[in-house]
């Protein structure tokens, strides 16, 4: 048997969990948790950590040079600094809205990238918006 120690971070609570597994692999038995979303993190962080991940992509035409981005669900957690790194060469033109597609399955992940603001095309010819 193998004893991980993990810091549950589902709720505010934190919890310290740990997972224990056998050395064949069949299966982890979680302990030291408060709440049933504990026992799920515990496991999931112990087999297959994921995480969000959030950052910036430029942006032209718009009043920010920079657009705030994140994935649409949780991407395996050894994919995130390539993931920003591939993001760091994005680049979109205004007007965005919040929750418009800006990378498709990232990475070959199920994970999209997401607009996490609204950003307007600002006009040098005083014409509305668009």
């Amino acid at each position: 048997m193998h004893i991980s120690h993990y810091l549950c971070i589902s709720c505010p609570l934190g919890c310290r969990l740990e997972v224990e597994d056998d050395e064949g692999g069949e299966g982890v038995e979680v302990s030291g948790f408060t709440c049933k979303k504990g026992k799920v993190y515990g496991a999931q962080e112990h087999t297959d950590p994921r995480r969000m991940v959030t950052t910036t992509v430029h942006i032209s035409g718009g009043m920010w040079p920079r657009l705030p981005v994140r994935t649409s669900e949780p991407v395996p957690k050894d994919l995130v600094r390539d993931i920003c790194r591939a993001l760091a060469a994005v680049s979109v033109s205004a007007p965005v809205a919040m929750g418009d597609v800006v990378v498709s399955a990232v990475l070959g992940t199920e994970a999209d990238i997401l607009a996490a603001r609204d950003i307007e095309e600002i006009r040098s010819d005083n014409s509305p918006p668009k």
